[in-house]
Formats: C-alpha cells, sequence, structure tokens
C-alpha cells in the first residue's frame, strides 16, 4: 500500500468487562484518533445470542470480524487513524483484524477474573451477561511474541491505563486548548 498516509490502528482487547470502551474512548480523547465499539458491528443475531447467555462460535465471529478489519482499512485509506475496542480473544481472530489496515497494535488489559466478574456485576444495560465470562476467559490467547502490543494490569486506575497505553505505543497526544495533536513525551 505504497503511498497510502500514514495512520496508527489501536485495538484494545480483553474478556468483556476488563474496561475496552472506557480506555480506548480515553485513547481517543488524548489522541485524536477516531473511536469504534465492535460491540455495535454484531449482527443482531449474535446480539441474540450473547444475551441469552450463548457463547459465540467462531462462525459468528467471522463476519463480524472481517468488518471491524473492513472499517480500519477504510479509514486508514481515508488517512484516518483508529482506535477500536474489542475483545480480539483469539490470535486467528487478531490475524483477521490485521488483514485491514497496513498496521494494528494491541493494548490487552488484562488482570483477574474475579476483579472483572465484580466490575460485570455493577454494570447494567450491556447484552453480555457476567455467565459468559468463564467461557471468554477459557478462549483468550494472551498476545504472541511477535504480534504488536502491550499488556496492561486492568487494576490500574482508568487515568493510569489511557496514559500506559499512549506512552508505550508512542501515540502523539492532542494539544487539548489548540485542538490539534501535539508530539507525545517518549516512552520511558
Amino acid at each position: 500500500m505504497t503511498g497510502d498516509p500514514p495512520t496508527r490502528h489501536i485495538v484494545v482487547m480483553g474478556v468483556s468487562g476488563a474496561g475496552k470502551t472506557t480506555v480506548a474512548q480515553g485513547v481517543a480523547a488524548l489522541t485524536g484518533l477516531v473511536f469504534a465499539e465492535a460491540d455495535e458491528f454484531h449482527s443482531e443475531s449474535n446480539v441474540a445470542r450473547m444475551s441469552a447467555g450463548v457463547p459465540l462460535d467462531d462462525d459468528a465471529r467471522w463476519p463480524w470480524l472481517r468488518a471491524l478489519a473492513g472499517w480500519m482499512a477504510e479509514r486508514h485509506r481515508a488517512g484516518v487513524s483508529t482506535v477500536l475496542a474489542c475483545s480480539a480473544l483469539k490470535r486467528s481472530y487478531r490475524d483477521v483484524l490485521r488483514q485491514g489496515p497496513p498496521s494494528v497494535d494491541f493494548v490487552h488489559l488484562d488482570g483477574p477474573t474475579e476483579t472483572i466478574r465484580q466490575r460485570m456485576s455493577l454494570r447494567a444495560g450491556h447484552y453480555m451477561p457476567a455467565s459468559l465470562l468463564d467461557s471468554q476467559t477459557a478462549t483468550l490467547e494472551p498476545l504472541w511474541r511477535d504480534e504488536r502490543g502491550v499488556v496492561l494490569d486492568l487494576q490500574l486506575s482508568t487515568g493510569e491505563l489511557i496514559e500506559a497505553a499512549v506512552r508505550r505505543l508512542g501515540l502523539p497526544v492532542r494539544d487539548l486548548a489548540a485542538g490539534v495533536p501535539a508530539t507525545a513525551e517518549p516512552p520511558a
């Protein structure tokens, strides 16, 4: 894709309840990257299955993952950088996401299952029931050595997670007063 504008594409990943959406929205606010919630790309039948407590199988996930990769690829062609909140539980799922733009970095929010279960019990209005946490935890494949990304402890505060993601990925931070990106401080 020579000649394409330089862009960055970040996927904040982990099991349901890890804080993906909150962290991805924070990264978007701090950097100006365009945010998307992967859950909004699910078909009605996928949402109905998960709402009923039935885990999705791979056949139900492939079209969803291809749509997400396509969304990032379209933004890349337009010169727009993105941050996506997406479970991306398996290496094969992340491989599909990498088929979109030329490069994708992952931020894996990882931590104790009981912390996540407690968070899920406190949230209202989400179609993913806490009962599916065990199937997601069993499915989760941590980032492989050859995958670009960072692993962050989800027990950190939201602010610490956002700052760590931005710093460790070397993302430019917006000058909020001017509304334009500023140069990020070099990673510590």
